[in-house]
């Protein structure tokens, strides 16, 4: 079997890049089936804990060398672009490619992100240069520039081909000439190699070591020779250069087509008259992955008008998406923007500007639909819940119905934040952070939409504050609410004794930025003879009444 291996030189620094480009930081605007195209002549490097992992062409040119530290490659290149390591970025931005070519030949074997191999398809495409050129023209197209190709009887032929073509070329060993091809290649090539990692790279070191420049000079060792001096891994080297090392390739299945679109011809222009139309596609999606025994957790709705993806989203469920609940969010995703409709939203005002000509459904994130099935006794009192409060967010809007999640803060409203019902809390503040100035528990039961105003004295009849350093100016000895604020009930408006007290917890927000920022305050716990406990807040401006304990 003869092996075409496809390589993708720096293939970190190219995904980091595509990356930028979806988020728009590279300013580049031509699109390909990757995102954007970086710039060839962008110098870009992957750092790993402050050291050059991976950079590019324009990178070398300057000076930047694999294992610099990040002052060193910066000095060398003011302009470099610096990307952390991501594998699963890599990964990610590998698959279009490993799909291209299965598009070509179905067996591709993904040996890591940059570098894939498949058989050989030469006859088929009049020949493995004419494959080779195929393929080649296939990746541009897909957006990927810097490819380069190998044909040869072994996988590890084939690559050292692949790293001696040109860009957009290809290197064809003639069958059975491995050997005399591998045997004329410097030795330092062990290094890159796939498989050889560290023991590579120490294998080469060491030959250059001893005078042998070239894998001819270590071929011309024995078999005894070098399994006593240079182990299993050596030998296996020596057999490679022999053209005796058997190539298995590992060819995955390639992923079953899972999204499910629907065109209509001609154009809708009403948001339910578009939700009329997919639900048969929405019930065929369903079961395709039903099929599958999966089930989707998140989906991409896709619409189109003039041949153009006008709106997009993700949208999440909190437990499986059934074909109801995908009419609905086609539905929300489109009312607002639909040009009969009067109604906007934050999220789709604008987004639709002509009649609906296709929908599509996308699935990114599966699971088994074991981990999803009812129970024995049926789903119970959470099912239920889970679908009147569908019911009712399918009459009164998406963002209409939402549920309180908790957030990393330092004030106990900071702390509260909602999200609509069914979408997973994404973007919030962590919890498992410090988070320094912020209050003990027991959390308060209520806290006040808009702070309470409040009035604290200490035993001469002085408003209490709170110094630069932290330091109360006072005991607090009795308080009181305003009585102008509708939100404070008759018992607390008159001056109340503090039986306890406890603080302060002080907080200097954002004090850098020029307006000053939130400012000082601090945090006090009081509890009143009638044993009220409140969560009070001085500021400069004076007291609040933040949150009360029940």
């Amino acid at each position: 079997m003869r092996v075409l291996v496809a390589w993708c030189p720096d293939w970190s620094v190219t995904a980091g890049l595509f990356e930028l480009a979806e988020t728009g930081e590279t300013g580049e605007t031509a699109t390909t089936a990757l995102g954007r195209r970086p710039t060839s002549d962008q110098p870009a490097a992957v750092l790993s804990n402050n050291v050059v992992e991976v950079c590019n062409a324009a990178a070398r040119a300057d000076g930047v060398r694999r294992g610099q530290r990040r002052r060193d490659a910066q000095a060398r290149c003011p302009e470099l672009v610096l990307l952390p390591a991501n594998p699963e970025r890599d990964a990610r931005y590998f698959e279009p490619v490993l799909a291209t070519v299965e598009e070509l030949r179905p067996g591709v074997a993904p040996i890591r992100p940059g570098l894939l191999a498949v058989p050989a398809p030469g006859r088929y495409f009049g020949g493995e240069s004419h494959a080779a050129a195929l393929v080649a023209q296939h990746l541009v197209d897909a957006g990927v520039w810097d490819c380069r190709l190998g044909v040869a009887d072994d996988l590890f032929t084939a690559e050292q081909a692949a790293r001696q073509a040109e860009v957009q070329d290809s290197v064809v060993v003639p069958p059975g000439t491995s050997a005399t091809f591998l045997q004329s290649l410097p030795v330092r090539v062990l290094a890159d190699a796939t498989d050889g990692g560290e023991e590579g790279r120490a294998l080469a070191d060491l030959l250059r070591r001893l005078g042998l420049r070239t894998l001819g000079d270590f071929a011309r060792l024995s078999a005894a020779e070098v399994s006593n001096r240079f182990g299993s891994f050596g030998l296996s080297v020596w057999q490679r250069v022999h053209g005796g090392a058997p190539t298995a390739l590992g060819s995955r299945t390639p992923p079953p087509e899972l999204a499910c679109e629907i065109g209509f011809e001609p154009p809708l222009e009403s948001a339910e008259a578009v939700c009329f139309s997919v639900r048969t596609t929405a019930e065929r999606f369903v079961q395709g992955l039903a099929a599958r025994q999966l089930v989707a957790v998140a989906v991409r709705i896709e619409a189109e008008a003039d041949g153009v993806v006008t709106s997009a989203r993700t949208w999440l469920h909190p437990r499986c998406f059934t074909s109801r609940d995908l009419v609905d969010r086609v539905h929300w995703q489109l009312q607002a923007g639909m040009p009969s409709s009067g109604l906007r939203s934050r999220q789709d005002a604008g987004s639709v500007r002509a009649p609906i000509e296709r929908v599509r459904f996308l699935p990114e994130t599966v699971e088994a639909a074991a981990d999803h099935a009812d129970g024995l006794w049926g789903g119970g009192a959470d099912e239920q819940v889970t679908r009147g409060v569908a019911r009712i967010q399918a009459m009164i809007g998406f963002d209409a119905v939402r549920t309180p999640v908790l957030q990393g803060g330092r004030s106990v409203a900071d702390r509260q934040a909602s999200v609509p019902w069914g979408e997973r809390s994404v973007g919030l503040r962590p919890l498992d952070r410090p988070w320094p100035g912020r209050i003990p528990g027991p959390a308060p039961a209520r806290v006040f939409s808009v702070p309470l105003a409040a009035d604290v004295v200490d035993e001469s009849g002085r408003t209490v504050a709170v110094t630069e350093r932290g330091m109360v100016t006072g005991e607090p000895w009795r308080f009181r609410i305003d009585p102008v604020d509708a939100g404070a009930d008759v018992a607390v408006r008159r001056w109340t004794p503090v039986a306890s007290w406890a603080g302060p917890w002080p907080v200097d927000e954002a004090w850098w930025l020029a307006d000053g920022g939130a400012g000082r305050s601090a945090r006090f716990q009081v509890v009143g003879v009638d044993g009220r406990a409140w969560l009070l807040v001085w500021r400069a401006t004076g007291w609040e009444v933040e949150a009360g304990y029940d």
